[in-house]
């Protein structure tokens, strides 16, 4: 897949988050890059077999206060990883704009403040349905 394909179900995807919660966005960038770099790899703490398919880097919605956005503020990032997602989707059968729309849902969990483990059971709960 090209990166404007990509970028395109990455645009879709976005549009899937609920218009309550994507009115709430702000300052936040989302990118795409092939895949995590070595920095990344070792911030995380990945193991050789394992991979990001999405990162958010920022200070959360719910911690930002009342100074927040006072002076030069540089955006908040959500860098989706094209290979990763990719593989991810060959891997489990699922078509690649639905690892897409996961993924930026996940990401934007922590944005709004959502530890991980808070967003894990959140997904598991909206795929029993």
């Amino acid at each position: 897949m090209t990166r404007e394909e990509f970028e395109k179900l990455v645009e879709e995807g976005f549009l899937l988050i609920p218009e309550k919660f994507r009115a709430r966005i702000r300052n936040v960038a989302l990118l795409v890059e092939d895949e995590p770099p070595e920095e990344i790899r070792r911030q995380e703490r990945l193991g050789e077999d394992e991979t990001l398919l999405g990162l958010y880097q920022g200070i959360s919605n719910t911690a930002r206060g009342d100074t927040y956005g006072v002076g030069p503020t540089l955006p908040d990032t959500i860098t989706l990883y094209q290979f990763s997602i990719e593989e991810a989707a060959r891997e489990d059968s699922l078509d690649v704009r639905t690892v897409i729309a996961e993924t930026i849902w996940h990401e934007y969990a922590h944005y709004f403040g959502m530890e991980e483990d808070e967003v894990r059971f959140r997904e598991d709960n909206r795929k029993r349905g």
